[in-house]
């Protein structure tokens, strides 16, 4: 068909633009023949784009068989002979051959038509195989390049959380080229494929040469199936798929898929609920109004066009006449068509093709004016062009069509293209919708690239709430992904976090410990603050301790007043006096020496707290050695032969106190200023607690002044075990002695169980030895002499005293 209202003032004569494609097997298609016819008009009335000169053009329908597309090329050619390289034409007016959309077709005609150098403009997908320009020198791709397509599909699948996916490809360059592209772009985000189908599609047939087994669909457990290809894998894929009812699945899919689907196919019921990746463009002015005015009247050439009539609107074909139309529904259009058969909106193919005209037409007009440029004005009405002079125009051609978008015939320019996201709603079946949900712009800020509305999507038959496609369940927070040997990321298994670690997201790989001043709640999914705790005089332990040490504090208070209501009686003035008055003394300021250790702690208690507890126990010890050596002394001076009564005249036991005392200041006032204790935190101690202690500084300084008190306890022991049978009146060796086994005893069982214990605990328990140690030697040493001068007064006295020893000698 050509078409001519304008005539060109050089005698050029009307040119025509081939199309050559397959529009019968889907009237779908036949929006690329409306939008080709629909550009041509629109330039034709332009006066600024190819002014007096007329497009025109002829549409050849092709078949799926090698032959019959070589013999639509070679009839276009030369005419009604099938004679390679002859025409029966007196001249040839093509200028472009538009091909699509199979590319499998592109391939076929594009190897003849790069003998004769014709321009072959395809409209279908791009397809890097057919960008091979030592192959196909004269072909050029209106399809936009997919290089942002698998960031688009996987910002969808982190969008949703879907990480377990399924993918259907067809099998060669392009589809190995957006397997790996879609991989490398799922392992960054951590998105893992359940299996790969590709299906070989080598030959122009109707059926791929390999079949697909659907049982793999149906078997996956992912829930979400990626599928890539053009229209010829598209057509295989749903020859095998049509007799197989697919639910609960939802299709990602290329644009590929909405020219090729219709109603026929029992997948429908499948793809219902699919989203689909389109190639934005802008709305073409005008072209809704053109659809709307297209009659068989208006191109009565057009068969495809009658063929749309009589299938839509019930038409019938008058007897006499097999290309006239009668008894069709009056004032019929094709806006009043299905929309899954005929949709008014324009393709992405469509606009391809819009594309493709306006591409020649600009590319005629720039070798024209390049052609008066260089040709003398007299010579103007010679003017004569050949096809393949159109390339060089071709190669670099870029406009702005009247959708006000860039056009750019060079695919390394614009890798980026932006894609709307449609939802195809087929329920009840034949509804045909394609509703736009979202879209994707690569060139927008990191996480704001995908916009969707996920509220008017409408999933596939039998899925209710928004789908989930995993290979594991999520771990909740408070639990860390663990993925046995062997397995993808993807198949983990959720194990909860170790002791004071959180995890507070779901499927993380590593829980968080929490800070020292933090613990973990019992979810192990939040870390709470720590409270400061010490044995405080609020606690219960602080209380007993408290009131314990209050209580042997006032008993050593009590014996003391008793020994010095009687001081002048024989039991108090044995064993020297004054060493008894140090010793209840000493041990009333050892039963107050737990209050340094009770209350929160500061730098004066810390430092106080081992020093005075060294220095007070060391003179106790001390006195209690003093002591004994007194009963060994006073032993000695009434043996017949001893010339030592001067140690006892002169006091000598005495000096051992301030002697033993002011060694333990020294190893004291060492220890302070080397490294004296100072207050420190415990937060290992306890789960929820911060413990404020004291720290000892200088553990070696610490263990000097205990070893130093711990061999002063074991020598009083020694000294007293052997005085214990001494004979004496009031020989108290004895319960020195028993004083000290109960004095050593509670710190030999002391260091194991302190050095077991933590925290606050291991304060009370070093509490609870030193009152107990204190009360051993308060009760050995000073109940039994109370006893006497309580309650045996009589045995208290000279008197007594001789009544006892006469009632020994006579025993």
């Amino acid at each position: 068909m050509v078409m001519s209202d304008k005539k060109f003032r050089y005698n050029f004569q009307d040119l025509e633009i081939k199309a050559m494609m397959k529009v019968l097997l889907n009237l779908k298609n036949y929006q690329i023949v409306l939008a080709m016819v629909f550009a041509i008009e629109e330039i034709n009335r332009n006066p600024h784009l190819l002014p007096n000169v007329s497009l025109g053009y002829d549409i050849y329908n092709i078949m799926f068989n090698d032959l019959r597309t070589l013999a639509k090329c070679i009839t276009w050619q030369s005419g009604s002979k099938f004679l390679p390289n002859y025409t029966c034409r007196r001249e040839m007016r093509s200028v472009a051959v538009l091909t699509g959309v199979s590319q499998i077709i592109s391939a076929h005609i594009g190897t003849l038509l790069k003998l004769y150098k014709y321009p072959q403009l395809t409209i279908g997908f791009f397809d890097p195989y057919l960008n091979n320009y030592d192959q196909f020198p004269a072909l050029y791709q209106m399809g936009s390049n997919d290089k942002s397509l698998p960031c688009g599909i996987v910002s969808l699948l982190n969008y949703f959380h879907w990480n377990w996916v399924g993918l259907i490809v067809s099998e060669g360059q392009k589809g190995v080229q957006i397997i790996s592209d879609l991989k490398s772009e799922m392992d960054k985000n951590r998105i893992c494929v359940d299996f790969v189908e590709m299906i070989p599609i080598s030959e122009v047939s109707l059926l791929p040469n390999k079949q697909f087994h659907p049982t793999k669909v149906l078997k996956s457990s992912a829930n979400v199936i990626i599928t890539y290809g053009d229209s010829d894998f598209l057509r295989g894929f749903l020859f095998y798929l049509r007799q197989t009812l697919v639910t609960s699945k939802v299709w990602i899919m290329n644009s590929e898929w909405d020219v090729i689907i219709n109603s026929k196919h029992f997948i429908l019921h499948s793809l219902h609920g699919s989203l689909i990746f389109l190639h934005h463009h802008n709305e073409v002015s005008g072209f809704r109004n053109f659809t709307r005015t297209v009659y068989p009247s208006k191109y009565p050439e057009d068969f495809i066009l009658r063929k749309l009539w009589f299938f839509i609107f019930n038409c019938s074909f008058a007897d006499d006449d097999c290309n006239t139309l009668e008894n069709c529904l009056p004032n019929a259009s094709l806006h009043e068509s299905p929309r899954n058969i005929f949709d008014i909106a324009m393709t992405e193919y469509a606009y391809n093709t819009y594309n493709a005209v306006y591409a020649v037409a600009h590319s005629l007009h720039e070798m024209f004016l390049h052609q008066v440029e260089v040709k003398p004005i007299r010579e103007m009405e010679k003017l004569m062009f050949s096809a393949w002079q159109l390339h060089p125009f071709l190669k670099n051609m870029q406009f702005t069509n009247p959708a006000q978008e860039q056009v750019n015939l060079d695919e390394k320019i614009n890798l980026k293209t932006e894609y709307d996201i449609l939802n195809y709603w087929n329920f009840p079946e034949g509804l045909g919708l394609k509703i736009k949900v979202g879209q994707f712009s690569p060139d927008g800020p990191p996480g704001q690239q995908l916009s969707l509305s996920e509220n008017m999507i409408e999933w596939a038959t039998g899925i209710t709430e928004t789908p989930q496609s995993v290979c594991s369940k999520s771990c909740d927070p408070g639990f860390r992904k663990s993925i046995p040997e062997g397995t993808i990321a993807c198949c983990f298994e959720c194990i909860p976090c170790p002791e004071n670690e959180i995890s507070n997201e779901t499927d993380v790989d590593q829980c968080v410990k929490c800070l020292d001043h933090q613990y973990a709640n019992t979810e192990r999914n939040y870390c709470l603050q720590k409270s400061m705790t010490f044995l405080d005089y609020d606690d219960p332990m602080g209380i007993v301790l408290s009131c314990m040490a209050l209580y042997f504090s006032a008993l050593s208070a009590v014996v003391l007043g008793i020994f010095v209501k009687q001081q002048d009686t024989p039991i108090v003035k044995a064993n020297n006096r004054t060493l008894s008055y140090i010793l209840l003394i000493t041990l009333n300021f050892c039963f107050l020496c737990p209050f340094l250790f009770i209350g929160q702690p500061s730098t004066a208690t810390c430092i106080l707290q081992q020093t005075t507890f060294g220095v007070l126990f060391t003179v106790a010890i001390s006195t209690v050695l003093a002591k004994t050596i007194t009963v060994v002394l006073a032993y000695k001076v009434t043996a017949p032969g001893r010339r030592i009564r001067w140690l006892l005249v002169t006091r000598a036991p005495n000096f051992i106190v301030p002697i033993c005392t002011l060694t333990q200041i020294i190893f004291c006032g060492i220890w302070l200023a080397k490294s004296p204790p100072f207050i420190d935190t415990d937060v290992y101690s306890e789960h929820e607690h911060i413990i404020m202690m004291c720290n000892k500084g200088s553990v070696t300084a610490f263990y000097c002044v205990m070893g130093y008190l711990g061999a002063l306890a074991l020598g009083s022991f020694t000294v007293a075990f052997l005085a214990r049978n001494l004979p004496d009146t009031f020989n108290e060796a004895k319960f020195l002695t028993f004083s000290m086994l109960v004095f050593c005893s509670v710190w030999v069982t002391f260091l194991p169980v302190y050095h077991s214990t933590k925290g606050k605990v291991m304060v009370a328990v070093e509490v609870f030895s030193i009152l107990a140690s204190s009360a051993g030697l308060l009760g050995c040493i000073f109940v039994p002499k109370c006893y006497i001068i309580l309650l045996r007064p009589e045995r208290n006295s000279i008197q007594g005293l001789r009544n006892k020893i006469h009632y020994r000698y006579k025993a």
